[in-house]
C-alpha cells in the first residue's frame, strides 16, 4: 500500500513539473525581406529586422525603399498571437527618411500572418498607414495614408545596417597560460641544413565538353488530300458539313517532359480579358526564368524584378482552359527560385505564389465560366 502511495505521489509531481515547462512557439527573430503593395498599385521594397522574446512581445526596425527617390527607416513594436499564427506589429516613428517625392510621411501598422512552405518562411497580410506628423489630433488615424499588402520571406543577409540585436556575440578567447620553461638542449654548431623548394606545376584543367542538345523532332503537317469532283455530273453538290477546328497538336517542350510539372492552382475566371503580372517574390537576387502557356513558349529567360513581367490571355467558351508552366532557368542567389503572380480578370483578382526548381515546373491552370 506504501509503495502504491509513493508511486502515486512520484506520478503527480511529474506531472506538476512537466506542466510548467514551457511551449515550444514560432521564433521570428532575424531578417524578412520583400516588399508593399499600395491600393492604387505602388510597389516599394520593404526589409524588417525583428526580435521576438519568449513572452511573445516583439520590436525591431522596418526599411522601406523606392530605388533612390524614397528610402525610411523606422522603429517598431509589437506582438505575436501564437494560436492564429499572428504578428500585429507597429511603426513607432521614423528614425531616417531620404525622399525626392516631397509630400508627408506616413509609418504603418501591420497585421501579418506566419507560414512556412518547405525550408521557405513566410510573413503576409495587410497594413494601413497614418501620417506621423498631422496638422491636428482630429485628422491623425490608421488608415489616413492609405493601405495594402506585403509580403516578406525570411532571408539570411540584409542589405542594411544590421541591429545589435540580431549580432552574435564574439566567442570567447581562452586566458592566456604562462609559458613553461624548459632546460636548455645543447646542440652542435652545425649550420642548418636549407632544402631545396621544388616548384608545383598545376594540372591543366580542360574546359568542359558541351553535349549538343537535341531538340525533339517536329512532326510533319499531315497531308491534306482535295477529293476530286466529278465535273461530268450536273448534279449540284451537297452543301459541306461545317466542322470546329481541330486543336493544334504541338509537341511537348523537352523541359516540360524532362522535369516534373507540379499543379499549383486552378483559377475559375469569368473574364474574357486575363493578365498575368510575374514579380520576384522577395528579395531581388536574379531569379531567372521562362515561361510556357499551352506548351507556346511566351516569355524566355526573363529575370524577375520589382517590376512585372505581364502575359495576357484571351479566354472564350471554346478555348475555355489554358495552362501556364513557369520554368525555372536558375536559382539566383537564393534558392528556390520564388516569385509573385497577379492575376487580373475583370473584377476578380488572384495572389499566387509560386516556387520552381531545376527538378520542378510550377502550373496554373486558367478556367473560364460564362457569367450568368
Amino acid at each position: 500500500m506504501k509503495q502504491l502511495f509513493r508511486r502515486t505521489c512520484l506520478f503527480f509531481i511529474l506531472l506538476a513539473l512537466f506542466s510548467n515547462l514551457p511551449v515550444f512557439s514560432q521564433d521570428l527573430t532575424g531578417i524578412w525581406k520583400g516588399f508593399f503593395m499600395s491600393e492604387d498599385g505602388q510597389f516599394y521594397k520593404l526589409e524588417f529586422q525583428l526580435s521576438h522574446n519568449k513572452s511573445y512581445a516583439a520590436s525591431g526596425v522596418s526599411y522601406s525603399y523606392l530605388d533612390v527617390r524614397f528610402y525610411g527607416k523606422a522603429t517598431m513594436t509589437g506582438s505575436y498571437v501564437k494560436n492564429t499564427k499572428t504578428l500585429k506589429i507597429k511603426e513607432i516613428r521614423t528614425v531616417e527618411v531620404k525622399s525626392v517625392l516631397g509630400g508627408m510621411t506616413c509609418i504603418m501598422n501591420y497585421t501579418l500572418t506566419y507560414s512556412k512552405s518547405g525550408n521557405e518562411e513566410f510573413l503576409e497580410g495587410t497594413y494601413v498607414g497614418r501620417n506621423e506628423k498631422p496638422l491636428s489630433v482630429d485628422s491623425s488615424y490608421w488608415g489616413d495614408c492609405g493601405g495594402g499588402r506585403v509580403s516578406l520571406r525570411r532571408v539570411a543577409a540584409s542589405d542594411f545596417y544590421l541591429e545589435p540585436f540580431l549580432r552574435k556575440p564574439a566567442p570567447k578567447t581562452p586566458a592566456a597560460r604562462a609559458p613553461t620553461t624548459k632546460p636548455p638542449v645543447t646542440t652542435k654548431n652545425n649550420p642548418p641544413v636549407v632544402k631545396k623548394q621544388t616548384a608545383t606545376t598545376k594540372p591543366s584543367v580542360k574546359p568542359p565538353v558541351k553535349k549538343p542538345v537535341t531538340k525533339p523532332p517536329v512532326p510533319a503537317s499531315p497531308l491534306v488530300v482535295t477529293p476530286k469532283i466529278d465535273t461530268a455530273l450536273k448534279t449540284i453538290p451537297a452543301a459541306p458539313v461545317v466542322k470546329k477546328a481541330i486543336p493544334e497538336n504541338i509537341p511537348t517542350p523537352f523541359v516540360l517532359k524532362s522535369r516534373t510539372n507540379e499543379l499549383v492552382k486552378i483559377l475559375i475566371v469569368t473574364d474574357e480579358n486575363v493578365t498575368v503580372k510575374l514579380y520576384d517574390n522577395g528579395e531581388i537576387d536574379d531569379d531567372t526564368i521562362s515561361v510556357y502557356m499551352d506548351k507556346k513558349l511566351v516569355l524566355s529567360s526573363k529575370r524577375l524584378t520589382a517590376s512585372p513581367l505581364i502575359v495576357k490571355l484571351k479566354m472564350d467558351e471554346d478555348n475555355s482552359e489554358h495552362e501556364l508552366v513557369m520554368v525555372a532557368e536558375n536559382l539566383g542567389r537564393i534558392p528556390p527560385n520564388t516569385s509573385l503572380m497577379i492575376v487580373e480578370s475583370g473584377e476578380q483578382r488572384f495572389d499566387v505564389r509560386i516556387t520552381s526548381t531545376e527538378q520542378k515546373n510550377a502550373v496554373v491552370r486558367f478556367r473560364y465560366v460564362k457569367p450568368k
